[in-house]
Parts: structure tokens; sequence; C-alpha cells
């Protein structure tokens, strides 16, 4: 019977090549419309994340 957990390499941390990692999560709501656009995305969550850091920038240039 094979394992449910997966294999030993799926059971290891994720390794990123970013200046910081990510370890951090927020949850946020949004509007159905909103979700079915980001869904079209080929990586919606890099693409809510730099729509945040694009954002945080302009906010602390102002």
């Amino acid at each position: 019977m094979p394992n449910p957990k997966g294999t030993p390499e799926n059971l290891r941390p994720i390794k990123s090549n970013r200046e910081e990692p990510l370890t951090d999560r927020i949850n946020l709501r949004i509007t159905k419309a909103m979700k079915e656009k980001l869904s079209t995305k080929d990586d919606p969550p890099e693409f809510c994340r730099r729509a945040i850091q694009k954002a945080l920038d302009e906010d602390s240039n102002e």
C-alpha cells in the first residue's frame, strides 16, 4: 500500500531563491470577480506579492 504522505523528498522544506524567505501568511477577502480574474494569472500568489509590494513602495514614496 502506498504511503499517503508521499515520498521523503516531498516532505523536505521548499528552498527559496529569494533575498528574504517567505515565512509569514495573510488572509484577505476579495470579490468573486477578483478571484476569477486572479485565477487566470500564471502564478497568482506571486502576482499578489508584486501588487502588494508595488502599493507599499508607492505609499512609502508619498
